[in-house]
């Protein structure tokens, strides 16, 4: 059995400490997908954080291995180190080149969605005014596709997800996204892009972020509420969990250069408040507990593994070149 943690934040920062990775593993993740830059961080800041999280890992080889394939995450697991992937929050460190998706690919970037809240030219933001995919796009599907990285959502506007998954030749994901019919809010995705998730193959990976729960202080029963809403809008084979987890490290500036204004990126009329300062998010030790957490929302043992991880280990073979 293998436990999926689609994304989760440590600071962007070369130095950023790895020590919450750590906690993740003890907890029970055997792979977790690390975000490594979003539209509003400039390429020089992704590659530095790209190069530091690689140094850090390649320094413990005996907590953790970058990966490349299904088969490295089983050799991670079976030499007790946690399996880690990279992600990236949107189109903008592509440079508008879908060559550049290789490069990241080469890097360890596993998995990649192209508008983090606010549109760019390649696709539309969550929190943006709807255009669709562009034909820059389009092309940049094919890219992720060629490079067997997985496609992502989250984050992503609403008909221009939909246009994505009808682009994409291979299963798409959202890797962090809940149900709108369960809490209402721009980050939160329609009952048609669960359906056309799964239509793909995919996977939706339940969040574990407060706003996004409708809890102040969300718990593994409030994830489990909304993984038990998509397995029953479109079955438990299309359910996962990226808890989306937030590890501040306050010594450590990972602004980007020149500043940005968080409140663009996070509008209160979205409904934040106060930028993200004030989400809050289910513990690490949820891992520990989510497994009854779904079977007492209904599903059986055999339905949780796969919503805790083996689902997305199958999209992983699909996908992973």
């Amino acid at each position: 059995m293998i436990h999926w943690e689609s994304h989760a934040c440590l600071p962007l920062h070369p130095q950023a400490s790895f020590a919450p990775i750590a906690r993740l593993h003890a907890a029970g993740v055997d792979y977790v997908s690390i975000n490594v830059g979003m539209d509003m961080n400039p390429v020089p800041q992704v590659m530095a954080v790209i190069a530091g999280f690689r140094t850090t890992i390649a320094a413990y080889p005996e907590r953790y291995r970058l990966v490349y394939s299904v088969a490295d995450i089983a050799l991670a697991k079976a030499g007790g180190q946690i399996a880690i992937g990279f992600d990236l929050e949107g189109a903008i460190p592509l440079l508008e080149q879908p060559e550049m998706v290789a490069l990241y690919a080469a890097l360890g970037v596993r998995q990649i969605h192209f508008a983090y809240n606010r549109n760019n030219s390649v696709a539309d933001g969550c929190h943006d005014t709807e255009r669709g995919l562009t034909p820059l796009g389009v092309r940049m599907v094919q890219a992720v596709n060629a490079a067997g990285m997985l496609m992502d959502c989250s984050h992503t506007g609403r008909a221009c997800s939909l246009d994505i998954m009808a682009a994409s030749s291979a299963p798409v994901i959202f890797s962090h996204a809940n149900p709108l019919a369960l809490v209402e809010h721009g980050r939160n995705i329609t009952d048609a892009q669960i359906r056309a998730c799964a239509a793909t193959g995919g996977v939706v990976c339940v969040s574990g972020v407060s706003f996004f729960l409708g809890n102040d202080a969300p718990t593994a029963a409030d994830v489990a509420r909304h993984a038990a809403y998509v397995a029953e809008l479109v079955g438990v084979q299309h359910v996962g969990i990226g808890l989306d987890i937030s590890f501040a490290q306050p010594e450590l500036n990972d602004d980007p250069p020149g500043g940005y204004d968080p409140s663009y990126w996070w509008p209160k009329s979205a409904g934040y408040d106060r930028a993200i300062s004030r989400a809050r998010y289910t513990p690490v030790e949820t891992w520990q507990v989510l497994g009854q957490a779904l079977q007492d929302v209904g599903m059986t043992a055999d339905d949780a593994a796969l919503a805790m991880g083996g689902n997305m280990l199958r999209v992983a073979q699909q996908v992973w070149s």
